[in-house]
């Protein structure tokens, strides 16, 4: 095992797949010269050239059309865009073209394609650069949705996405790109499945599920309520939302009959509501209290860095969130 960043976990992920497979090539805002916005792509241009890693203008709906154009004939396109914000421009592309064509076409044409994008609070940089927006591609038939939480995982995921037949929206979180984690050392070929998620810490008396970065605070929040509070929390990273591993978390909920779902999007129709949904619709009699969900404030992300901090969850919402659960009384069967 090697320890690396998050940011070069998702660069060495790049670098074996365009060796493994002539096919694969990028394209984006300053992912080439510049070595990216986030310096996941450093270096590449160096080693691939010009023909590979494909400097574009500022047009999010051109560079996404292009790479489904490229996909439908036979290339491996990786897209990078340089926040989700700016997917919002090439939402047509993503979700009428990518996403759609293989049913459109009859199966006779597919779009194996990946687009990175960064998202995420913490940095204030306003609304239009800090949003967490997964819950607008989980909707969407079609698409496969990646949030990897862990250096390891950003590399396994997206080795995996590069090699799918189908569109891949892969969603970093900037407050990860520098956090080390141990990464499987090549020739090792490490992949992660879609759809399996991953229990990060064993508990019996709460179910905590975060969604990207706030699997991290899930982890903080677990430990700081084994210590201060004696609580035993169960943690589980879902790692992909499309495919969703939603077996693993109806376990987890069964066996501790409580659950907290943290996400940093806005509450209304997202990832949470979504989860809280499924789990009250399939295992309702495990439950002994109700679903707790933290999620970001529903206001636009503020610039000011004070009211930014209120804006996103930490580890004390978590905290207060599962005491709340666990301040509710189990149910007691009839008769």
């Amino acid at each position: 095992m090697a320890t690396m960043r998050y940011r070069e976990a998702l660069g060495e992920a790049l670098r074996e797949e365009m060796r493994r497979d002539e096919r694969v090539f990028l394209m984006g805002e300053d992912i080439g010269v510049f070595g990216g916005a986030f310096k996941v792509t450093e270096g590449l241009l160096e080693e691939f050239g010009e023909r590979r890693v494909r400097d574009t203008p500022i047009s999010e709906n051109t560079i996404v059309g292009m790479g489904v154009g490229a996909a439908m004939t036979g290339m491996r396109p990786v897209v990078e865009l340089m926040t989700i914000n700016f997917a919002l421009l090439a939402f047509d592309q993503i979700v009428n073209h990518a996403a759609h064509i293989h049913y459109m076409f009859g199966g006779q044409a597919r779009v194996p394609m990946v687009v990175r994008m960064p998202q995420g609070a913490g940095h204030q940089l306003g609304p239009t650069h800090s949003h967490c927006l997964e819950a607008m591609f989980l909707q969407v038939p079609g698409l496969l949705v990646a949030v990897p939480s862990t250096a390891a995982d950003a590399k396994g995921l997206l080795k995996s996405a590069i090699r799918d037949e189908n569109p891949v929206v892969f969603i970093e979180h900037e407050s990860l790109y520098g956090e080390r984690g141990e990464v499987p050392e090549a020739p090792t070929d490490h992949l992660v499945e879609f759809g399996r998620a991953a229990v990060r810490r064993q508990g019996s008396d709460v179910t905590v599920v975060g969604i990207s970065r706030q699997a991290r605070t899930a982890e903080t929040a677990a430990e700081v309520l084994e210590r201060e509070h004696g609580v035993d929390a169960e943690v589980i990273d879902p790692r992909t939302l499309r495919p969703l591993d939603l077996g693993t978390i109806l376990a987890s909920v069964a066996k501790t009959g409580r659950l907290v779902i943290v996400e940093e999007g806005w509450p209304h129709g997202g990832v949470g509501a979504n989860l809280a949904a499924l789990v009250a619709e399939q295992a309702f009699d495990s439950l002994d209290a109700p679903i707790q969900r933290v999620s970001g404030a529903d206001v636009p992300m503020p610039y000011s860095k004070a009211l930014e901090d209120v804006a996103y969850p930490h580890t004390r919402q978590v905290v207060e969130a599962a005491l709340r659960a666990l301040s509710e009384a189990p149910k007691v069967p009839a008769g």
